[in-house]
């Protein structure tokens, strides 16, 4: 196969993360495995929550689509399983460091697009329950809250 074919199946694997990332929240987290997912929405004391555990969930296929694909002279397991990990990286930076500080980065950002992330995050977290959820993806945004994100950035300008 080409190189092309191989940066198409990364760049596919990404975006169709953002599907599976969705689905796996909405349905796994808020369902079956709410027993994992509730302490990221009632908050427990300490750094870790039984809801890090869902990471295992993706950089475990990852890993060995990496490791298979690179032991077969780096075939397109290889670069699936790194879209998957680019996805997980993405998904850490934006969730974990971005939305929920859970280190002190990026703290203020004058970015309408990761002000509706925030916005849309939010949202999805005045549920403390498993129902009556919304906003279970995280890099794609409803159009609702840029604007909600506008309207805000435009009044702290003026």
């Amino acid at each position: 196969m080409t190189l092309a074919i191989y940066i198409l199946a990364f760049v596919l694997t990404f975006f169709f993360m953002e599907f599976v990332a969705w689905f796996t929240h909405k349905y796994i987290m808020h369902g079956l495995l709410w027993v994992l997912h509730k302490d990221h929405h009632q908050v427990e004391p300490g750094f870790f929550e039984k809801n890090d555990s869902f990471f295992l969930i993706f950089a475990v296929p990852s890993a060995f689509l990496m490791y298979f694909g690179a032991t077969h002279g780096f075939d397109i397991r290889f670069y699936i399983g790194a879209g998957i990990a680019a996805y997980g990286l993405a998904y850490f930076l934006v969730h974990d460091v971005f939305i929920h500080q859970r280190f002190k980065l990026f703290r203020r950002t004058d970015s309408l697009y990761m002000r509706a992330i925030r916005k849309a995050h939010k949202v999805h977290h005045k549920h403390l329950g498993k129902e009556y959820g919304e906003c279970f993806g995280m890099l794609l945004v409803p159009m609702k809250y840029y604007r909600e994100a506008k309207r805000s950035l435009e009044k702290e300008i003026a």
